[in-house]
């Protein structure tokens, strides 16, 4: 086979394992998707908001969240997780549910797909989330 017929032949197949590749490639939306897991059930709190409830929250936030979130919960930290920006808590819009549960669920599994808000699960008790929400509701009330 002459030379110039090879280099045509070789071209061909190129691109045409390149458009086979490109077009059975899930896309980025559809990775996404098929990694995201169904939503959780969304639990009652069983702590009462009390002031010690809210004490405890409050050493928790310290400890845990205020580096992202804040000293006041308004996503103002001074070392958020690169590329992100930690979300407001005192505000009016909760993006992933507002109810004391959806607010569990976000602290204990994270955001995902790519988990801007990191889970903490396993390394905070359900408990100790419980009195973070606690704590962000007084926090939130104080603030308006």
């Amino acid at each position: 086979m002459p030379s110039h017929t090879r280099v045509v032949a070789v071209l061909t197949a190129c691109c045409a394992s390149f458009l086979l590749l490109a077009t059975a490639a899930p896309s980025a939306s559809t990775a996404r998707e098929a990694v995201q897991e169904p939503a959780a059930e969304v639990p009652e709190n069983p702590i009462e908001a009390t002031e010690e409830s809210v004490r405890a929250g409050l050493r928790v936030y310290g400890r845990f969240c205020r580096s992202c979130h804040g000293v006041r919960g308004d996503g103002r930290g001074q070392n958020p997780s690169p590329g992100t920006r930690p979300a407001n808590l005192v505000d009016d819009e909760w993006v992933h549910g507002d109810s004391d549960g959806d607010i569990y669920n976000v602290i204990r599994q994270g955001v995902p797909p790519n988990y801007d808000m990191d889970a903490w699960d396993g390394r905070i008790t359900d408990d100790e989330i419980w009195h973070v929400v606690n704590f962000l509701r007084e926090l939130a009330a104080r603030t308006r």
